[in-house]
């Protein structure tokens, strides 16, 4: 159980924090009842179901994770986990999450259901294909807030927020891919075959480039999303983005991290005050100056 646990990436579950946006960008924190119970529960079907395509990802990419620093002592790479274990849990957590999603509503279980299919394209061709692998990475994350969405009734909840999220989503998979290019040198393609696609100018050039339009969307959300108080107020968090983003960005590019952005998001504690200063004033924006 503790290699299945530790494939299953707890870790990364941190991820599936976005299906709650549709719960608080709507206005719905002062009316709980079932909504919060609806979101909690499709938070735990999203965390099997990526649990899930970890394990399908490993089983695919096992000779090339031998090759790599980090990746060879995980369970399968490293032979503490048997494949076949992994194969019977994968299709138990994706079968199952299917299913109960599809019995909490249709649209959810439809979010599911193109969640898995996108992710074992990825899988098997689409991460070979370069600019469109991390395209299908920043994908997944939209489908986290359409999958909180489709859950809920909402009434003020805007499209913007999705190009927000799919921006941002992308903005860390360059940062990953940046990363993997450093650690790994010469020998990257060896670890990941894609990675001989990029090189650090042309990751720099597209992290600046997503970097921009993030900024230039969520300013456009905060001034111009219906539901939003009039007075615009919701601009005074545009601050905490910017810095949120540069704090990333110096974490990528001057300490050489962002290999894995869960751990960012768990460890570097100015970036955890960050995400909570603009948290709490999100809160008040939207439920005490509305």
């Amino acid at each position: 159980m503790p290699p299945l646990l530790e494939t299953m990436r707890p870790r990364q579950w941190t991820k599936n924090i976005f299906v709650f946006a549709a719960l608080v960008f709507d206005g719905s924190l002062d009316n709980l009842g079932p909504r919060i119970v609806s979101t909690m529960i499709a938070f735990v079907l999203l965390c099997l179901m990526s649990s899930t395509v970890y394990i399908m990802n490993d089983l695919s990419d096992i000779e090339a994770d031998r090759e790599h620093p980090t990746k060879r002592n995980r369970p399968l790479p490293s032979g503490r986990l048997n494949p076949m274990t992994a194969r019977i849990a994968a299709v138990i957590f994706g079968l199952g999450s299917l299913a109960a999603g599809f019995f909490m509503t249709v649209p959810f279980g439809v979010v599911l259901l193109v969640y898995l299919l996108l992710q074992v394209a990825y899988t098997y061709r689409l991460k070979q294909v370069v600019i469109l692998d991390v395209m299908v990475i920043a994908s997944g994350f939209v489908l986290r807030v359409a999958a909180g969405v489709a859950v809920i009734t909402v009434q003020r909840f805007s499209p913007w927020l999705y190009i927000c999220v799919g921006l941002l989503a992308l903005f860390m998979a360059l940062g990953k891919r940046r990363h993997e290019l450093v650690l790994m040198g010469e020998n990257a393609a060896a670890s990941r075959a894609i990675l001989q696609e990029y090189n650090l100018d042309f990751i720099d050039r597209m992290i600046t480039m997503v970097l921009a339009s993030i900024l230039v969307s969520y300013s456009m959300y905060t001034f111009q999303a219906e539901g939003l108080p009039d007075d615009k107020s919701m601009m005074l968090t545009i601050p905490f983005v910017l810095f949120g983003l540069s704090r990333y960005l110096y974490l990528v590019l001057v300490k050489g991290e962002g290999g894995a952005p869960e751990e960012i998001l768990l460890r570097d504690r100015q970036f955890q005050i960050n995400i909570l200063l603009w948290g709490l004033m999100v809160v008040l924006v939207v439920y005490v100056i509305r």
